[in-house]
């Protein structure tokens, strides 16, 4: 096995590029080795896949990714982080150098990759923008069927929350879309550094056929995001913007078969497609 990035290494290539990490990019590296390794296995990844990994930093979950023998696309941000990753495996893990490609793009607006069609996504997202990020990597590249993610606890819990849950809402209902969300572990916050005030989770994301309607997948997220836009609303209500009035949301929702006088927190991903195919 190859020697991981610990907390010394961290901090001496944090040095060499100038790092110095900020609140405003989430930014927090995992410095311990038996955290990458338990995230690597966790996600399943192995020699056949192509993984892309989102902001991998300073490359800790890089070599844990490479270590396993799969292609890894990473997309980093910071200029300064994609130019020495590349180093840093040459460095540490010369054999697996010709696996590593690297994107300098922030994540949101890459649309395509290079290298063969993704199979997996395994990344440490950062908490401000890991929801966009996620769905995005979902919409742009269907070839990917399983993932795992390590966000911020509270994130973590949104992603997974069930219908009728406090914390089900948009992000829920949009990424159960896509795919099977599942809560698989908690990271305290003493692997990273700089510590962050908050435990971290880690979703297991499995791919799956989104619901059959009709609706585009546009439609059916104007439809989630109008219902939880005032989540206390009754559905009629909601939804009376989408389609020009109560009375006629009312019907609409009546037609797909569920009661308007519900919230948005209670419906499955289904419905909400049900619904949207009312749209015209």
């Amino acid at each position: 096995m190859a020697e991981l990035l610990g907390a010394s290494a961290i901090g001496e290539l944090a040095e060499r590029v100038g790092l110095r990490p900020t609140k405003q990019r989430g930014q927090n590296f995992v410095i311990d080795a038996n955290t990458v390794r338990r995230i690597v296995q966790l996600s399943g990844v192995g020699a056949d896949d192509v993984v892309v990994e989102v902001g991998p930093g300073l490359g800790s979950l890089t070599l844990g990714l490479l270590e396993t023998g799969a292609q890894v696309t990473a997309i980093e941000i910071e200029q300064a982080l994609a130019d020495q990753l590349p180093v840093t495996v040459d460095e540490r893990m010369p054999e697996a150098a010709d696996r590593l490609r690297v994107v300098s793009s922030d994540a949101l607006h890459v649309t395509e990759l290079p290298g063969p069609e993704p199979t997996a996504v395994v990344a440490n997202l950062p908490y401000n923008v890991s929801v966009p990020v996620l769905i995005h990597l979902l919409e742009r590249f269907p070839s990917w069927t399983s993932g795992l993610v390590m966000v911020q606890l509270e994130v973590a819990d949104r992603i997974v929350a069930p219908p009728g849950s406090k914390v089900y809402g948009v992000p829920s209902a949009k990424i159960a879309w896509f795919c099977e969300a599942t809560r698989v572990g908690v990271v305290p916050p003493k692997v990273f550094w700089p510590v962050p005030n908050v435990d971290s989770g880690l979703v297991r994301l499995v791919r799956r056929e989104p619901p059959q309607t009709s609706a585009s997948r546009e439609q059916v997220f104007r439809v989630i995001d109008a219902a939880f836009a005032q989540r206390r609303k009754m559905l009629r209500a909601a939804l009376s913007g989408l389609f020009g009035s109560s009375a006629a949301a009312s019907a609409a929702i009546e037609a797909a078969g569920i009661d308007p006088r519900l919230r948005g927190e209670t419906l499955t991903v289904a419905e909400f497609a049900n619904i949207a195919a009312q749209l015209d």
